[in-house]
């Protein structure tokens, strides 16, 4: 079996594709999975599989989808992936404050070519081993907007979860 973190994508963020946390953990349960749990409300949930980080992001996303009559874009990373997202965050040193340093996940690779987002802020934004970390001292409202000029950009969509969130991921997620 191989403990996985299961991200999900832009739900319940601003009262968009409400998706509850029982109705998440019974679907993942339904599904086979196990030692399954939320965390937070945003589309967070760690579970055991025993299967390929790919074919429960096909499943999940294919049971999200018949559920909830709406594309949800699903992350499925084991502990080694968030482990090394945690280890490579460059910008950890500077950071006071969790809740302000974000991990984001894009859906994809960049074109070639393509702007990178580090460019909104080089002091700020690092893109390295095909994740992008940014620091917001200032708060998250008031920092670039990473996830729309990737989407508009990269013509990809991203998931993001801050250094706090990141944390009580790696402490949850079964062995």
């Amino acid at each position: 079996m191989t403990g996985y973190a299961v991200l999900l994508r832009g739900v319940n963020v601003g009262g968009n594709r409400k998706v509850a946390m029982t109705e998440l953990r019974d679907l993942l349960g339904d599904l086979g999975y196990t030692q399954v749990r939320t965390l937070l409300q945003s589309g967070n949930a760690v579970l055991a599989a025993d299967e390929p980080a790919a074919t429960v992001v096909e499943r999940v996303g294919t049971a999200l989808a018949e559920r909830y009559g709406t594309e949800i874009g699903v992350l499925a990373l084991s502990r080694a992936d968030l482990q090394a997202a945690a280890d490579g965050h460059p910008l950890r040193d500077i950071a006071d404050n969790g809740s302000r340093m974000l991990v984001l996940w894009p859906f994809g690779a960049p074109p070639p070519g393509a702007p990178s987002p580090v460019e909104l802020d080089p002091e700020r934004i690092v893109v390295r081993d095909g994740l992008i970390y940014q620091w917001c001292p200032d708060g998250i409202s008031n920092a670039p907007d990473v996830a729309a000029f990737v989407r508009k950009a990269w013509k990809v969509p991203t998931t993001g979860r801050n250094w706090n969130t990141l944390e009580k991921l790696l402490a949850a997620i079964p062995d």
